[in-house]
């Protein structure tokens, strides 16, 4: 059930310096933001997955669209979810990163990889430490990465990670 990540997977090094990003909420990237269209694709293909509907997010910045998932498909543990159960959001164009949830050793590894970095107020212990920002996609092959990142997210939600 859900969607599960290739046992043969690896998560590759970001290329280059992480992105600015504010040290406070809104927790926003501020610079290498990911092109619009690469933003428009990686929503629609979330916006795809079985049991997702999108809607405005109830936690981020006015024009953050919110990944939440069907009541009965959402058996992952509460700290699968931002807030009820939006397990994911993008932020507006001007920004393109996401906010979302990962089992605390996939969020590890996507931040020391350079993919994303500890949502603030989880590095305060406000939030989980499953809780991280994924910075915007630059390219067609960041896409690819970002959208197995965001897989992940919705595994999580389901359970299945």
């Amino acid at each position: 059930m859900g969607i599960y990540l290739p046992a043969t997977w690896s998560l590759p090094e970001r290329r280059g310096p992480r992105p600015r990003t504010t040290p406070t909420n809104p927790h926003q990237q501020l610079d290498q933001n990911a092109p619009i269209h690469l933003q428009e694709a990686l929503f629609e293909r979330a916006r795809a997955l079985p049991g997702v509907r999108v809607g405005p997010s109830r936690i981020s910045v006015p024009g953050a669209r919110a990944f939440i998932l069907d009541e009965e498909l959402a058996a992952g543990p509460p700290e699968a979810f931002l807030v009820d159960r939006e397990f994911a959001h993008l932020h507006p164009p001007y920004d393109g990163s996401l906010h979302l949830m990962l089992p605390e050793t996939t969020a590890r590894l996507v931040v020391a990889k350079g993919w994303g970095e500890l949502h603030p107020l989880a590095r305060r212990g406000w939030l989980p430490p499953t809780a991280i920002m994924v910075y915007g996609p630059r390219d067609e092959d960041e896409l690819e990465v970002v959208w197995t990142i965001l897989q992940a997210s919705y595994a999580f939600a389901r359970g299945g990670v």
